[in-house]
């Protein structure tokens, strides 16, 4: 009889996409209470069996009907293990669905199970009355936990990865632990990406780390912050101000969208335009700027959108007019000239806590430079003329997650729409599928199609040619 394989708290489908690309064929059951998660999961992978259901209900008995399991794979919760909402109370019960994976080893005895949570899941531990983590007891359950699965037969590993060094291009870290009962040795799979810098990328070993720039959808109209119907907010200005001050103004090598791709209404052959992104995770301080560079594995995506795009428009600087000396009232501005751009980019002043200035006002005082908005790239002068801002789509963030771009997104199998929140929300709590169908091939190679993730480097491939699928 063929061995099955489970994916429990299924999700959206990151996990199951993940072992789908390793075995070519869906999985065989999926598990989450969620309806709109199971339904996404249908859309996506029809054959499965799914149960809409709370986890700790259904039978694996019952579900299994006598065939033998080889791997259940667990995504249990991991908002109440995070420190990400420290000051928040935490829930026992969330904590607890771990131990599910005891159930199953009690009941059907899968040959593997793997575990995957954020790393934190280590220090689990007994919580205080308030709802917070008894720092004297950190890690009692957790250990508790290895010792039940030990109990069971089941020898275990634990271990820190990142998804960007599997061909996600993201910088997602999580702890995974395998748990095995049929004497075979744990294996642990080799990074197949790296640092772009590193010795083994350098020399062929690796392949480099992909990027957020990657995802980026450059068709996308990213429209100016001075010409919105409704002016954002001060915070993110303030946002942009720190991110064109860290990431263009200050970088010796800014990001350059390639071949001009943003849309741009100045038409300028010499404009060049420069990208970053702008993170709305919290301010760590005042000054600090928010954010990364589109080059590098996008950091880890949330439920809610937290990424903005922010352009910086740039045209050659002519003459050697630096700008307005820092005792000296801002200069009349001509309508055509260079400085019309220049007066776009006062709007938002590079440095401090400020956000800007009237222009009836003398010039802002500036501790480095006497000039706005200008940048050295490769020793030439270029200044800023406008600034673009948008929030990343829905679309945008599954390739970041390691999704193939064929994967559907916005609407269920019945058809019905998924709102952009929910596509968000889905994508958040997603299993990058490169850590999956990794962990999936290294543990399980004998139920593996080919020789390699083939079919998730032709995806990649459309993906990197353009070659987007999303139905949005």
């Amino acid at each position: 009889m063929q061995e099955i394989i489970v994916d429990n708290f299924a999700g959206g489908g990151g996990a199951s996409t993940g072992i789908e690309l390793a075995t070519g064929r869906s999985v065989d059951i999926a598990i989450n209470h969620d309806p709109a998660a199971i339904a996404m999961h249908e859309v996506n992978h029809p054959e499965t069996e799914h149960y809409q259901e709370d986890v700790w209900e259904v039978d694996p008995r019952e579900v299994c009907a006598g065939r033998p399991v080889a791997l259940n794979w667990l995504s249990p919760s991991c908002t109440h293990h995070s420190n990400a909402a420290a000051g928040k109370p935490k829930s026992k019960q969330l904590r607890g669905q771990a131990w599910l994976a005891v159930k199953w080893a009690a009941t059907v005895r899968p040959r593997v199970q793997i575990l995957e949570n954020v790393k934190e899941f280590q220090s689990w531990g007994p919580l205080l009355e308030n709802g917070q983590p008894d720092p004297k007891r950190k890690a009692l359950t957790y250990n508790t936990f290895v010792n039940a699965m030990k109990r069971q037969g089941y020898q275990v590993e634990t271990k820190l990865l990142k998804a960007c060094d599997y061909g996600a291009p993201t910088s997602r870290e999580r702890f995974f632990m395998v748990m095995r009962s049929d004497g075979k040795r744990i294996i642990w799979p080799e990074p197949t990406h790296g640092d772009p810098k590193s010795p083994e990328v350098k020399s062929g070993l690796l392949k480099p780390w992909r990027n957020a720039g990657e995802c980026i959808d450059w068709s996308i109209e990213c429209p100016s912050i001075f010409t919105r119907e409704k002016p954002l907010v001060e915070k993110t200005l303030k946002r942009i101000a720190r991110g064109l001050q860290r990431f263009v103004i200050e970088n010796e090598n800014p990001y350059i969208v390639p071949d001009h791709a943003t849309v741009s209404n100045l038409g300028n052959k010499d404009e060049l335009v420069m990208a970053f992104l702008s993170k709305y995770y919290g301010e760590v301080s005042p000054t600090e700027a928010r954010g990364q560079r589109l080059d590098e594995p996008m950091h880890s995506i949330s439920t809610a959108n937290r990424f903005a795009l922010v352009t910086s428009h740039l045209v050659k600087f002519r003459g050697d007019n630096y700008g307005s000396g820092t005792d000296q009232p801002l200069p009349t501005i001509t309508a055509g000239g260079i400085h019309a751009g220049e007066v776009r980019a006062l709007l938002i002043k590079y440095y401090g806590a400020g956000v800007g200035q009237s222009l009836h006002d003398p010039m802002h005082t500036i501790p480095t430079k006497d000039r706005f908005g200008l940048v050295l790239i490769k020793g030439t002068p270029y200044q800023i003329v406008d600034i673009g801002f948008r929030m990343l789509k829905a679309r945008e963030l599954y390739p970041a997650q390691g999704f193939p771009p064929s994967y559907v997104i916005d609407r269920d199998a019945r058809g019905d729409k998924y709102p952009a929140s929910a596509q968000v929300a889905r994508c958040g709590n997603a299993v990058p599928p490169p850590f999956a169908e990794a962990m999936f091939r290294a543990n399980l190679p004998e139920l593996c199609t080919g020789s390699g993730n083939n079919l998730t480097l032709e995806r990649y491939a459309e993906q990197e040619q353009g070659q987007m699928a999303f139905s949005m």
